[in-house]
């Protein structure tokens, strides 16, 4: 058996699933995609990715990180987001998981809107706050998925040149 071309599958299978996480927050998008190229480079003996270039793709992740958190903090805070909302958004985002890909984009902003709410918020305060906070994540989307794309162009950069 060939086990290198397990780990090829494996590697791919890695990555696909990481840029999915890059949109579902349940998963640790670009962390599982610096992971299957890793195990990609493994597979190959670093020959064709060196740890060089594994250093620049796990510094990119780390930055991903702490986009995910800054992007949402700072679409929350523009709009005077209490703590409840932040807690709510972070609530309502995995409670939308339940409800598929509409829960995912809806349910981020229902629970900022709660949390508002029951700051005891007016709801047309807590309606902008709970917007806010949703543009946030999806500028945290985004931005994710912009850096999932200049990692694989690297990697692939790497790999054949």
């Amino acid at each position: 058996m060939d086990f290198q071309a397990i780990y090829y599958v494996l590697a791919g299978v890695l990555i696909l699933v990481g840029i999915a996480g890059t949109v579902l927050p349940a998963l640790p998008g670009l962390p599982l995609v610096f992971a299957g190229m890793l195990l990609a480079s493994w597979a190959g003996h670093f020959q064709q990715v060196g740890w060089g270039m594994l250093v620049v793709l796990g510094l990119l992740t780390l930055l991903s990180l702490g986009i995910d958190f800054l992007a949402t903090a700072l679409g929350a805070k523009r709009v005077g987001a209490s703590r409840l909302a932040l807690l709510g958004a972070v609530i309502g985002t995995f409670a939308g998981l339940a409800f598929g890909l509409a829960g995912v984009f809806v349910g981020p902003f229902v629970g900022a809107l709660t949390g508002e709410l029951i700051h005891g918020r007016q709801v047309h305060q807590a309606a902008r706050v709970g917007f806010g906070t949703w543009l946030g994540i999806l500028a945290g989307v985004v931005l994710k998925l912009g850096l999932a794309c200049a990692m694989l162009g690297l990697f692939a950069f790497a790999w054949f040149f």
